[in-house]
């Protein structure tokens, strides 16, 4: 649109493209809700006023009007849904942009991952922003897909999409000052780096932060995000599928740092997506713990617009991306329109994607060496205790435990009794044969085995259950499937998930893939699963940056001390 064109529409000389018309508009700027109408030409918002003739008059009957809702940290690929699909789903309940960081396939497929992703994106009425991938792999204690080096991300940088370097897990080399992450860490200088690096306090925090990171989404109590506030940083409040941190956070989000709160999801299952909502999900749930409104729609919308240096959308102002959500009402924000770039992206619940709009995927591919059931056998030691991950339902940080494992015929095995279960972390990329063995407690299987080639971050294939046998065939049928995730009894299969995206996305519709998640949930919960969703929290237990045990295929990590233990203490 011509800058005189633009002028001349603001003045009411010329008529807008499309007017919204009896608009209660949430003005974030202000922090009121103010009655106006909304003129729009170009994509753009030209004017917020009474008076204006539009080609298009859309009466909204004194709805309420946001700025379109930002996601701040989202691994799309943890929906399992396809870019387009994802969109889809989120734009239905008023999300216009996210920041995305693809390290889940990048672990995968590497670059190529990376360019399949930023080339869906592209083709979908959503913005995606992408921070590129910091940590491939996430430390040097797992095997991965790919490796990227700083010069590997150099020629990404340019893309007009990318923001700058995702989530810096590696928190440890970067105090450390590990000549790799220093070399990522130089590069991007320039740009935005946003954090990661749960229970760092201290001086440890300061000089984390003085080497560039300056976000964080992984603060678990009100005194580590106040401290992590303290020193500069912005607050990405999470409420996802596996860490649900929101209600823990919020008090210590006050009138005075608010505007240093974002919103964020991190990741979400597709059942939770269409079920419980996106980002408008966590708006529902501050207002009822006793935010204001405003300030929670500021949290979710031109907070992540000034983190990310946006500055052409996240509030409902003039000159802006006529990017916005209507809400019915602003306790339950039901949403009944979207409008991305002036266009309607969403009506009454349902979003709209272009048909055929999803690039080719480059082939998956499943190496697991050698593997055979005498990989999961661990030789019983009597009379010693063997450490044992603790699943904290709702977080991604695990308890240390010892206790003396149940023996069966000179091997240490499963005890549903006491749910102590093995587990087992198999390499799938590159054929090394390499099989992490150890036990967790807290998933309450009383049969069966889980399995799944979702394990963050490198995604190797991850299973928990009752016996050797069990496990075998779950981790058997994910290959057979080129990805995906399973529930077992006996020896038989009794749901699965196919994921042939990277062993990571589903290439079905939403609607289709969440069912098919609540069918394999509810087999879990047969075979007597305690858990919300086994399958994300145990996607987690594979992360060796995330305190406290973890396994990789290289077996039990304390990550605190950051390297591989013994399962026998």
């Amino acid at each position: 649109m011509e800058l005189e064109e633009r002028i001349k529409v603001g003045r009411g000389e010329e008529r807008a493209d499309l007017l919204l018309r009896n608009c209660q508009v949430v003005d974030v700027l202000s922090g009121r809700v103010v009655r106006s109408d909304i003129a729009i030409s170009g994509g753009i918002i030209v004017g917020l006023d009474t008076g204006y003739k539009a080609k298009q008059i859309v009466d909204l009957g004194g709805r309420f009007v946001a700025p379109g809702l930002m996601d701040a940290h989202i691994h799309i690929e943890s929906s399992m849904l396809s870019v387009p699909e994802f969109a889809r789903s989120v734009l239905a309940r008023g999300t216009t942009s996210v920041v995305c960081d693809c390290h889940e396939i990048a672990n995968v497929m590497g670059i190529d991952g990376i360019r399949y992703m930023m080339e869906s994106a592209r083709r979908v009425p959503l913005d995606v922003f992408f921070m590129l991938p910091s940590c491939v792999p996430a430390t040097p204690l797992e095997t991965s897909g790919s490796s990227l080096s700083a010069s590997d991300l150099q020629p990404l940088m340019t893309e007009p999409e990318v923001l700058g370097l995702a989530e810096m897990m590696n928190f440890p080399g970067v105090i450390n000052c590990d000549p790799s992450v220093m070399e990522k860490l130089r590069l991007f200088s320039s740009m935005l780096i946003d954090g990661h690096s749960p229970g760092l306090t201290g001086k440890d925090l300061t000089a984390y932060i003085s080497a560039g990171p300056d976000s964080d989404h992984e603060s678990t109590t009100v005194e580590e995000v106040q401290e992590k506030l303290r020193k500069g940083m912005w607050a990405f409040l999470r409420e996802g599928t596996g860490a649900r941190n929101l209600l823990d956070l919020l008090p210590a989000v006050n009138d005075d740092n608010s505007y240093r709160c974002c919103m964020c999801c991190d990741d979400r299952h597709p059942d939770d997506l269409l079920e419980r909502g996106h980002i408008d999900s966590i708006l529902k749930e501050a207002v009822a713990a006793g935010v204001s409104s405003v300030t929670a729609i500021r949290m979710a919308t031109i907070n992540t617009a000034n983190r990310f240096r946006l500055t052409d959308r996240g509030a409902v102002s003039t000159g802006r991306r006529a990017d916005l959500v209507v809400f019915d009402d602003l306790e339950g924000f039901k949403t009944s329109m979207v409008f991305k770039d002036g266009e309607f992206a969403a009506y009454d619940g349902v979003g709209q994607i272009p048909e055929g709009v999803s690039p080719s995927v480059p082939p998956s591919t499943f190496d697991v060496g050698d593997f055979s059931i005498s990989k999961l056998e661990v030789a019983a030691q009597p009379g010693r205790t063997a450490r044992v991950m603790g699943v904290i339902p709702g977080q991604l940080v695990t308890g240390s435990l010892s206790e003396e494992p149940a023996v069966k015929d000179g091997k240490a095995v499963s005890d549903t009794s006491r749910d102590i279960l093995k587990i087992a972390v198999v390499e799938r990329h590159k054929g090394t044969g390499n099989v992490g063995v150890a036990f967790v407690r807290g998933f309450g299987l009383k049969s069966g085995a889980l399995a799944s080639s979702v394990a963050h971050d490198s995604h190797n294939i991850v299973v928990v259950g009752c016996s050797d046998e069990e496990m075998a065939l779950a981790v058997d049928s994910v290959v057979a499937m080129k990805g995906g995730q399973v529930a077992v009894k006996g020896t038989a299969v009794k749901a699965s998930v196919a994921l042939p995206i990277a062993g990571l996305m589903s290439d079905g519709r939403a609607e289709d893939v969440a069912r098919s998640v609540e069918t394999l949930s509810g087999a879990a919960r047969q075979l007597g699963s305690t858990l919300d969703d086994p399958f994300m929290a145990m996607s987690f237990l594979a992360l060796p940056v995330i305190p406290e045990l973890k396994l990789t295929d290289m077996g039990l990590v304390d990550v605190g001390q950051f390297q591989v233990v013994p399962l026998y203490i």
